[in-house]
């Protein structure tokens, strides 16, 4: 019975020493620490008062997957960098290679984001109070933007930047 309990403990300490090893890699990995999920900011639009800013980020989760978009409004006054979410959209295009979404302010109180096509878009907050201003968020889809250059939104920044040129 000796022997068996020896072979055991053995057998136990080399368990033990492989989950040593490995826990600092699964550490890494469950953390998301190998993860390529990443938020920028991509646009801008100012409302025509120039007192509410609307904000669209873009999602990258990874080759595996399209990219996400979040709209989110803030007070330009305020010194908060994030904003009230009202939207978001997964897999949304402006044209057959142009990922993205367009902020179009259509008055001084109505936010409308236009796309070509999306797997997924939805308003979260019709009305939103900004700063003393009550700001209506609308999506329009079918806007075909062929202006839209092919791409993820922050990849032609990133490009554009790089090539000298500004977005």
């Amino acid at each position: 019975m000796g022997g068996i309990v020896q072979r055991i403990g053995t057998e136990g300490t080399r368990s033990v020493n492989l989950r040593l090893a490995l826990s600092p890699i699964l550490s890494l990995i469950l953390t998301g620490c190998f993860s390529s999920d990443s938020s920028d900011t991509v646009a801008r639009a100012k409302s025509p008062s120039g007192a509410v800013e609307a904000l669209l980020d873009e999602n990258n989760g990874g080759a595996t997957t399209s990219f996400g978009y979040v709209v989110s409004l803030r007070a330009v006054s305020s010194s908060a960098t994030t904003g009230v979410r009202v939207a978001s959209a997964y897999g949304a295009v402006r044209n057959d290679h142009a990922y993205g979404m367009t902020l179009v302010w259509v008055d001084a109180n109505t936010l409308e984001i236009q796309y070509w096509q999306a797997r997924r878009a939805t308003v979260e907050r019709t009305s939103v109070l900004i700063g003393g201003t009550t700001i209506t968020t609308r999506m329009k889809a079918g806007v075909r933007d062929e202006s839209a250059p092919a791409g993820g939104m922050l990849y032609n920044i990133q490009h554009h930047s790089a090539a000298g040129r500004t977005n």
